[in-house]
Formats: C-alpha cells, structure tokens, sequence
C-alpha cells in the first residue's frame, strides 16, 4: 500500500544502522530537507543531495541563501532529510516552489504532516521512506560560496515497507513508493526497476 501523506506509519519506520545510512541517498533521489529553531518548523525540496562518508556518515546537501530553511538549519545547527516517494509527489513540488517567507502557511496549504522521533528535537516529514537526522558540520566557506552544507548523520529511520535488510525494495512494493528524482519544470522521474548486473 502506498504511504499515506501526512500519517507517520510508526509501526512500519525501523532504525537503520548508521554505517548503511548512506544507502538511503545513494541512488540519487530529490529529498525534502526539514529544520526547527526558534519556535518555527520548515520542509524545501533539495534535488542537489548525496551521501559524503561511511564513518561518521556524512551528506552534502545544497541549501539556496534566499531560503528560509536555510536560515534555520544556520540558527539550529541540525536538520532532516527525508526520502519523499511517488505518493507525495505534489507535496514535494509544493514546498520546493514556494517560500514560507511569502507564505506563512506553506506546510498546511502544501499538506506537510510533522511528527518526532524520540531523542531528536527535529521535525520529520509524514509519509516518506526514509529520515535521516543530520548535525551541521561546519564548513563557512563551502557554505557561503557554494551554497553546500555537510551533515553528520546522527541517526536514520526506514519505512520496513520499502527498506529493510540494508536495502531498497522498490520492484517489490506498491509504485507509490518510488523515489522522485527531479529534472527541471515540474518534471520528475521515478525511482526504475531494478537491473543486477
């Protein structure tokens, strides 16, 4: 069954161990990137997102300056990245086109569901397949120059529906839990079958 937009479904979310973390992100998808401080929570689409390192497992994720998440992943100094499937494919587009800036109401109008995971003062994103909990590792210049932020993944969730066992399941599960993978326009792709080689 397809994940259900803004419903966590905590029986199905299992921890992954962190050296298998960099599996969640290292087939490329477009990930919505999640962040709390001061009292105020936001979620943007990132297409710009990879895994870095195994130990500690590291990512690198592109955050625009012009972007309110931006300033509090800055404020906060943690974040989220979340794996959105097939099924929140027009929320995905939603949050990445539109700024809670202009917008104050962009999560309820885009139908953004936050829930917690415990141990994490962090805001996950209801009905991905995967969360993983970054802490900033700073690095100014990179950050200023190129727009690009390292996280230290501290911890990191799947949906057992479509990861488990240290991988992804998509030829096995309903389509609508495909990851997206974003070209330009509106236009994404998602996640294929599976070919061994």
């Amino acid at each position: 069954m397809a994940p259900a937009a803004g419903r966590p479904a905590e029986t199905h979310i299992a921890p992954v161990p962190l050296e298998k973390a960099y599996r969640l992100l290292n087939h490329g998808p477009t990930v919505l990137v999640s962040a709390r401080h001061g009292g105020t929570d936001n979620v943007m689409a990132a297409a710009w997102a990879c895994a870095l390192d195994f130990a500690p497992p590291k990512l690198t994720v592109v955050l625009d300056k012009a972007t309110r998440t931006r300033e509090l992943v800055e404020g906060a100094g943690t974040f989220v990245i979340q794996v959105p499937t097939a099924a929140l494919l027009e929320l995905t587009h939603r949050v990445g086109h539109r700024s809670q800036r202009d917008e104050p109401g962009k999560l309820a109008e885009a139908g953004v569901r936050l829930f917690g995971m415990p141990g994490h003062d962090l805001p996950f994103v209801a009905g991905c397949s995967a969360w993983l909990a970054c802490r900033v590792v700073p690095e100014p210049h990179n950050q200023q120059a190129y727009d690009l932020f390292i996280g230290e993944v501290v911890g990191a969730w799947a949906d057992d529906r479509v990861f488990r066992d240290g991988h992804w399941h998509f030829e096995s599960a309903d389509p609508g839990w495909r990851s997206l993978h974003y070209v330009a326009g509106g236009r994404f792709y998602a996640t294929g079958d599976a070919l061994d080689a």
